[in-house]
């Protein structure tokens, strides 16, 4: 089980819609233009397709799709990854306004229309009516076919692309020698004008702070020496001092504390700014002791500063950005020096060029196992499509030396024979649109019955087939519905009696407008549109009876059991399928392709 319920409203021509999915194969039946696609085109919005104002029901403001699926595991981490609450159901939901503004949500959360997307890869692969315009692409038939070889080839592009930018950087620095040489000639010379004055980092602010110093020093010697004299002055000149005066201040409350408790406190103060103003006075002497101007040191400093100032104004700098600006030059020019050396230019692509070659290689070998098993799958579904004595060939030409490309050393061409004696001939050139229809579906059928994404959508590929071709597309669709959830958009009566489950579309006119309306299609209602699918009078027993005959054929096992060859014998049994979601991913690109 996977798509468990739909909810639309106002949506193109239906006004509300709550539909309820089952496990199985289910047909969408009903008159031409009654809606039966636009119920897979509110699936693809509520997957992320792009939103228009025309989704909107006329006269509505907006429209609203919800989709509920079962949550694949594989996708629960992504789930989580993607900040959104990972919950055993996965809600889907997509608003769009008559302006064509659309909103999304996951599982209650804001969401982009890239994430649903993202979601919409682990949850349905959608077949439309025209798949086999894509197997006509050699994009497309290439992926189909890595897909089932299961083919990684992220690590073929990555090499690819590391080879052609070390190819490129060669081709860059070959071109530009001339212009490399005149550019390293000039930072060589900018930064010898720079390492012969070698700025040390923090160095033009200390510079000035020693200007500062040796530029007062005079006035300096002079402050030092006053206050050393008003701290400890020769008494015995005449003069005061501060000291002598503290000491003396001190001796006097010390004196009478024992009669005055309060003088005591105020003497230990005393006692402490003595001791620092002694302290003061002895750190002034020896500062004297050093101090002395010094004419020489000064012109040196201004010279150094002058140097400073000069490169700064001559590279328009500031003085602080000159240590940097060498830094910057240096790393500049060691770049240079790399890319000028083309030696290790030259070895750096052929590197790169063998590492994509083994990759390639690696490419070559993997599509050339997988070409026989995938055109065998699609040989003997076409037996079982009206073309019996069919071949599918898959060729690998390969590419020349000059045309190697991303994708590898070859091309996939999809090559097919309708009919026995014929030589098989490109897709493209297969003039029968039903020929082209039946084979795109034998190409899906295989490669879906090789996939893991829970849900499989058929638009109306069973166009252009007929009779007992038409019954062999319902048993092949029944059996995938054994496996997996199949939805299949059909015109034909035998197709549709070998669904599991019938889901009946119709148009209903008011005065308010057209509008869809879907009901499931059980007992006596199932029988009457098998009949009307017919071609004949719904009422007549005759019609009745061949669309009773018809939906109980539909309805018993079939006799044979639709088997294709495996990819390199990975899978066995449903089971094994289950959780795979590294292959999972490959087979979605399968899936589309086809």
């Amino acid at each position: 089980m996977a798509l468990r319920h739909l909810s639309l409203r106002d949506f193109v021509i239906v006004k509300q819609l709550e539909l309820d999915f089952s496990a199985g194969f289910t047909a969408l039946t009903g008159e031409t233009g009654a809606g039966k696609s636009i119920l897979l085109d509110a699936v693809q919005l509520a997957l992320g397709a792009r939103a228009d104002a025309l989704s909107v029901r006329e006269g509505a403001s907006r429209c609203e799709v919800a989709a509920e699926f079962d949550t694949p595991a594989p996708l629960a981490a992504w789930l989580q990854e993607a900040g959104f609450e990972p919950e055993a159901t996965l809600l889907l939901r997509r608003t769009v306004d008559a302006g064509g503004k659309s909103r999304a949500w996951i599982n209650g959360s804001a969401a982009t229309a890239a994430q649903l997307r993202e979601a919409a890869a682990w949850l349905v692969d959608i077949h439309g009516q025209h798949a086999w315009q894509s197997l006509t692409r050699p994009a497309a038939t290439r992926a189909l076919l890595d897909a089932y070889a299961r083919l990684d080839t992220a690590p073929l592009a990555a090499a690819w692309h590391a080879w052609r930018a070390a190819a490129r950087q060669l081709d860059e620095a070959r071109a530009a020698q001339e212009t490399l040489a005149q550019e390293r000639e000039r930072l060589q010379w900018q930064i010898g004008e720079l390492e012969k004055l070698a700025p040390g980092e923090g160095e033009w602010a200390e510079l000035n702070q020693r200007h500062e110093r040796l530029a007062h020093a005079q006035a300096l010697i002079d402050a030092a020496q006053t206050a050393r004299e008003a701290l400890q002055g020769d008494s015995d000149s005449g003069g005061s001092n501060a000291l002598a005066a503290l000491e003396q201040a001190q001796a006097a409350l010390q004196a009478q504390s024992h009669i005055e408790p309060d003088f005591a406190p105020l003497a230990e103060l005393l006692e402490a700014a003595i001791a620092q103003a002694g302290d003061v006075a002895h750190s002034l002497s020896g500062w004297l002791a050093r101090a002395e101007t010094d004419p020489e040191a000064l012109r040196e400093v201004d010279e150094r500063l002058s140097q400073w100032l000069s490169l700064a104004r001559r590279w328009r700098r500031t003085p602080e950005e000159l240590p940097a600006t060498l830094a910057a030059w240096q790393a500049e020019l060691a770049r240079l020096d790399s890319a000028a050396d083309l030696a290790a230019l030259q070895a750096r692509a052929e590197a790169a060029r063998a590492a994509w070659l083994q990759e390639a290689r690696r490419a070559s070998a993997a599509r050339a196992a997988a070409a026989p098993r995938l055109a065998e799958a699609v040989t003997q579904a076409m037996q079982r499509l009206g073309m019996p004595g069919g071949r599918f060939v898959i060729e690998l030409p390969p590419l020349a030396p000059e045309e190697a490309a991303a994708h590898g050393l070859e091309n996939v061409a999809f090559l097919v024979a309708a009919h026995a004696g014929v030589s098989p001939r490109p897709l493209e050139k297969v003039a029968s649109g039903g020929e082209l229809s039946r084979l795109a579906l034998a190409i899906a059928v295989t490669t879906s019955r090789l996939g893991s994404v829970p849900t499989l959508v058929f638009d109306e590929v069973d166009s252009g087939v007929g009779g007992a071709v038409a019954v062999t597309v319902g048993q092949l669709l029944r059996q995938l519905g054994a496996d997996r959830q199949v939805l299949c958009v059909t015109h034909l009566a035998q197709v549709a009696a070998c669904a599991h489950q019938q889901l009946v579309v119709s148009k209903q006119s008011s005065a308010e407008g057209a509008s869809s309306r879907v009901q499931a299609a059980e007992g006596d209602a199932r029988d009457a549109e098998i009949a009307r699918m017919l071609g004949g009078d719904p009422q007549s027993a005759a019609t009745l009876a061949h669309a009773r005959e018809m939906l109980a054929a539909g309805q018993a096992p079939a006799a044979a059991e639709f088997a294709a060859p495996e990819a390199g014998g990975a899978r066995k049994t449903a089971r094994a399928r289950k959780g795979r979601a590294e292959g999972g991913a490959a087979d979605r690109v399968a899936d589309d392709a086809a």
